[in-house]
């Protein structure tokens, strides 16, 4: 098995120095642009940070490849090949980062034969480096994580998101999900903004599961590892095995609150991300 330590340190190294591009614009006026929705918005934030990483990537690793969602945006082929790929979310919760909310992170998954072998999920306000490399653990700050103990889905606080899909099918799919869930019920259900600060949430026993319907691989590759070395299990929303381009995640502490809920959710049409045109 290859050891890619190196890559990841320099990873970390590379998202923490870039942060200052993020922080520095965010109670800044923006240059706002829409792209599949009006929920689904870009900034020059966005473009610039993911041009910064991907250069610094590319002359240190020149042999490999990029999947980036604002690459994708503007009309790069999505392809995830067995080579090895750095997978890219400039700013995860670009809403949030337009308003000024103070949630936002910077994500990066590396993948090697279409396997995620280290992820970094950065929250950059409030200095939180969440990364995971496969077999060894996840950490925030170095200090190790580990999800919650809890087995009680009367018990569980959950996260979701309402995410960029407005169109009626899409919005009543996920409401009348949320529904089900409070009828269980469950303690509550928050929506943070950012997918992958969410589950993060689930790595830290903060929460006890993560959903949503209709992300895109750079929203959860990286999220997804953090979860799975923590101690926690990722799957489809449907309880299948988990699929970084169906656009299905269910990240939880426990199978047993995984099992729970899995029947309960609903998904709505979407296109997979290595499917789009």
């Amino acid at each position: 098995m290859s050891d890619w330590t190196d890559c990841l340190t320099f990873g970390l190294s590379l998202v923490r120095q870039t942060k200052e591009l993020v922080l520095s614009a965010l109670e800044q006026q923006k240059d706002v642009k829409l792209k599949s929705s009006p929920a689904d918005l870009v900034t020059e934030t966005d473009q610039r940070v993911e041009k910064v990483l991907i250069s610094a990537i590319r002359t240190r690793f020149p042999q490999h490849r990029f999947i980036g969602e604002e690459s994708v945006a503007a009309g790069e082929r999505l392809q995830l090949t067995d080579s090895p790929t750095w997978i890219i979310d400039p700013i995860d919760g670009t809403v949030n980062f337009v308003h000024g909310f103070p949630l936002v992170a910077i994500c990066v998954a590396f993948a090697v034969n279409k396997q995620t072998e280290f992820g970094i999920v950065y929250s950059c306000t409030d200095d939180k480096m969440f990364y995971a490399q496969r077999g060894r653990g996840a950490f925030l700050n170095q200090e190790r994580l580990q999800v919650s103990a809890q087995q009680d889905v009367g018990q569980c606080l959950l996260v979701t998101e309402i995410g960029a899909e407005r169109d009626h099918l899409a919005l009543s799919t996920m409401t009348s999900n949320i529904l089900r869930l409070l009828k269980l019920p469950v303690h509550g259900v928050r929506a943070l903004g950012s997918a992958a600060v969410g589950m993060c949430q689930v790595a830290t026993g903060a929460a006890d599961l993560y959903f949503h319907v209709g992300m895109h691989c750079w929203d959860v590759a990286a999220a997804a590892l953090i979860v799975q070395e923590a101690g926690g299990v990722v799957t489809d929303t449907e309880g299948s095995e988990f699929d970084m381009m169906s656009r299905r995640v269910l990240a939880a502490c426990s199978s047993t609150v995984a099992n729970r809920i899995a029947p309960l959710i609903r998904a709505f049409p979407c296109q997979r991300d290595d499917q789009r045109p």
